[in-house]
């Protein structure tokens, strides 16, 4: 018998240091993504854009986007946009052309996994994006949903 521990197969430490890595590369992406966006939401008159999700049992998803102008509901409109996203593992950031309605979801994802990263497994989470173009910003206003349990133990 040998005294050796076996080794691991995956080097976590590694894993973990390669994916920071990758993140930190992709966040680098959002702030043209973000004006590209607002750029085009802007020009179209959409003033604010509140895109609500909902997530669990390993699997999450859009439940509306709701664009206006001011207080008035507007549809988005038919506009492309061009991102950049970074996939897990590749050198080079990869161009996206898409349509407005998916360039909000994106961001958002993107926004939401940075933060939120498995927000869609187990319980999940929900929430909501409010993008307000005049002010350049995006808010997240996140719930996660949480089980739990306690435990007794007695002897009499």
């Amino acid at each position: 018998m040998s005294d050796e521990t076996p080794k691991p197969v995956i080097d976590l430490d590694a894993v973990f240091a390669e994916w920071n890595a990758h993140e930190a590369r992709r966040s680098e992406l959002h702030p043209a993504n973000k004006a590209s966006l607002f750029a085009a939401l802007g020009d179209a008159g959409i003033t604010r854009v509140v895109l609500t999700f909902n997530g669990g049992g390993d699997s999450g998803q859009t439940e509306k986007i709701e664009a206006f102008a001011g207080g008035d509901a507007r549809d988005l409109p038919d506009a492309t946009i061009d991102l950049r996203d970074l996939l897990f593992r590749e050198s080079e950031p990869r161009s996206l052309s898409q349509p407005l309605a998916e360039a909000i979801e994106t961001l958002a994802y993107a926004c939401l996994e940075s933060r939120h990263c498995g927000w869609e497994n187990n319980e999940g989470g929900y929430g909501e994006f409010v993008f307000d173009v005049a002010k350049g910003t995006i808010a997240l206003d996140y719930n996660e949903r949480v089980e739990t349990s306690e435990n007794y133990t007695h002897e009499f």
